[in-house]
């Protein structure tokens, strides 16, 4: 079956002239206001200066434990990880070769000065050589060394603390025959209060010093920020500073010291630490997410005298908080825009209020509109 053209071509005809009397009819779509923004009023305020760098947390004092003698590791006489005290045992060696070596000495001893004693009356009586006599006194005196020594030896199967701190994990487990030498570590104690913090200042870092190194006089206090952000509540201090810059990486290393009574800070952990370098006035807060990186620099987004979109190319120092530290760009009294930034251009009208303040006249509804269409008819404005 053909349908006939004529027909099909009136048909489109009739359609599209009943489209054009609707669009008549239809109302026209409602105008809306400026775009609502929150602003801040900048004002000139004081910040400490700072220098904020990654670092890593040491022990005050880490303390390899190892046998002074060899043997077989009969028992492991601490728990791992527990606090232990100086002199406390941590591990038993195999006393029965030493305790035999001990009485072997000792009966050596017995006997170089029962002839000791035996030819000095010899020897005052003239009846042996002087030389006699001497000799006898020479092998009681190594005697008695040897006996001091086998003494030692068995002392030493029982491995104790050499200091007192938190202790590590056993790097041998009992049934190891342990020896003097390279293989002769047992575990590590850590002494962690105070706890040492060890990091370095790159170049970056120290161009922005008077003198371009830092000095203890420098350095107005020491913050350490945990990795979730938080400031240590212990304030700390520098207790080591290089005297020179390393040629390979050119950075200077230095070590801080916090005190630790509750044990929250444990060896290793990754930190960041804040040098406190004095003071800047004068400068200005804002936050880090109203802050723009563009091809042409760093800028700010402002509401002009006539409630307009502004950009401003800033100088940015380093982060105080969660706010960055405008040196050069911002004057007092400027109103920065913190909100809605990727809905704005340049010249475009908008309407300024403060935080937490409700929006500014024209911001809500239309007549006949719903609640919350200002801001896309806003983004509409903006776009034009």
């Amino acid at each position: 079956m053909h349908t006939n053209k004529p027909t099909l071509i009136a048909a489109l005809v009739g359609s599209l002239l009943l489209a054009a009397c609707s669009d008549k009819n239809a109302p026209a779509a409602p105008q809306m206001g400026p775009m609502p923004v929150t602003v801040l009023d900048m004002q000139p305020q004081s910040v400490p200066t700072s220098i904020e760098v990654m670092a890593q947390t040491e022990g005050a004092r880490e303390t390899e434990v190892r046998a002074r003698v060899g043997g077989i590791l009969v028992k492991r006489l601490y728990q791992e990880g527990d606090v232990v005290k100086s002199g406390q045992p941590l591990f038993q060696i195999d006393r029965a070769p030493y305790e035999i070596a001990l009485a072997e000495a000792k009966a050596r001893a017995e006997q170089t000065a029962r002839e000791k004693q035996r030819l000095k009356g010899l020897a005052d009586a003239k009846a042996i050589s002087q030389k006699d006599y001497d000799d006898a006194t020479s092998a009681d005196a190594m005697a008695q060394a040897a006996l001091r020594q086998a003494e030692l030896n068995l002392s030493w199967t029982t491995v104790t603390a050499p200091v007192g701190g938190t202790s590590g994990r056993a790097v041998r487990s009992e049934g190891n025959l342990v020896s003097t030498g390279s293989d002769s570590l047992l575990t590590s104690i850590y002494q962690t209060n105070p706890m040492w913090v060890s990091f370095s200042l790159g170049e970056s870092d120290l161009a922005k010093l008077p003198g371009g190194r830092v000095t203890e006089n420098l350095v107005s206090g020491v913050e350490l920020v945990m990795a979730n952000g938080q400031v240590y509540e212990q304030k700390g201090k520098l207790n080591f500073v290089a005297s020179n810059i390393d040629t390979t990486l050119g950075t200077q290393a230095l070590r801080a010291e916090f005190a630790n009574p509750d044990g929250q800070l444990l060896p290793g952990q990754f930190v960041r630490i804040r040098l406190l370098t004095g003071q800047r006035d004068g400068i200005f807060l804002v936050p880090q997410a109203a802050v723009l990186q563009t091809e042409q620099g760093t800028l700010v987004m402002t509401a002009d005298g006539e409630s307009k979109v502004a950009p401003r190319p800033v100088k940015t120092g380093e982060w105080h908080g969660k706010d960055w530290v405008i040196l050069g760009g911002l004057q007092a009294g400027d109103k920065v825009i913190v909100d809605n930034l990727m809905k704005l251009r340049p010249g475009v009208p908008v309407a300024p209020h403060p935080p937490g303040a409700p929006g500014a006249p024209g911001a809500g509804a239309a007549p006949g509109g719903k609640p919350g269409a200002a801001p896309a008819a806003g983004n509409a404005a903006a776009q034009k």
